[in-house]
């Protein structure tokens, strides 16, 4: 991943502090305030569209309905820069319990017991591939950290009903940054190592945006469709091995056994 220092997002907060911005601040604020800069070059083209879909989430909250991530995570999959991302793995939409959501997808706070069932099965996964020890937390900020890109296809939901903000406007703001990482990929006649792992039907649906990026590909990780493909699909191993066929670095996919923030 690339070492340079890119200007903090003014909401990166983890957790979501008392007084923080909530979706109406985040909807007036500057977009180039909004995500890490060159995120914010890259969705340009969207800043409409997600300001509309910010105003639509300060009118769930007006009305006395729960959204998560909060606003403080909301956007969290475009805190790290995007000239640092080696891996895409899309999601659908954030879990719909309390407490799970943090804006990166399959991930959950540090905190949560027990982990998600689709968040158990790739721990499973991990293990059978690369025989890295599951962890008791969910927290996957150190695959982030390295350039793999979270990415759920929509990026809010209704506490307790799963896939609520779906047509909202989410699906166009994701595919302009799935767009805008394989751009990158191929930008000024260089080509910047990346894999695209999609995991079922949701996110075989960014396929056709993805060019001639390597793509490894099963179906999804929850239980009802794990063992169905998902299971031995060995998509950390492929994934590395075709960042180094790029001439890319692999991604270290073993988690720290304590979060790094959960310290001290």
């Amino acid at each position: 991943m690339d070492t340079v220092t890119e200007p903090e997002p003014l909401f990166d907060l983890e957790p979501a502090a008392a007084g923080g911005p909530d979706f109406a601040d985040l909807a007036r604020l500057p977009f180039g305030e909004l995500m890490a800069p060159d995120w914010a070059d890259a969705l340009a083209g969207v800043e409409a569209e997600l300001r509309s879909v910010l105003t639509f989430l300060a009118a769930e909250k007006a009305a006395g309905q729960q959204v998560l991530p909060s606003a403080s995570n909301v956007l969290r999959a475009f805190r790290q820069p995007l000239n640092g991302v080696r891996v895409l793995i899309v999601g659908q939409d954030p879990y719909p319990t309390p407490g799970h959501a943090v804006g990166l997808a399959f991930s959950v706070d540090a905190g949560t017991r027990p982990i998600p069932r689709s968040l158990a099965n790739i721990y499973k996964e991990l293990a059978a591939d690369l025989s890295l020890p599951p962890r008791v937390h969910g927290d996957l900020g150190a695959w982030a950290d390295q350039g793999v890109l979270l990415l759920n296809r929509v990026l809010s939901v209704r506490e307790g009903a799963a896939g609520s903000h779906r047509g909202k406007g989410w699906e166009t703001i994701t595919t302009a940054a799935v767009t805008a990482v394989v751009g990158r990929r191929t930008a000024e006649g260089t080509t910047a190592p990346l894999v695209a792992v999609l995991w079922g039907k949701d996110a075989e649906s960014v396929r056709p945006l993805l060019g001639s990026t390597p793509v490894v590909a099963s179906a999804h990780p929850s239980p009802l469709s794990a063992s169905r493909g998902f299971f031995g699909s060995r998509p950390f191993s492929r994934a590395n091995a075709l960042l180094t066929e790029q001439g890319g670095w692999p991604v270290d996919w073993e988690l720290p056994a304590v979060p790094p923030r959960s310290l001290g």
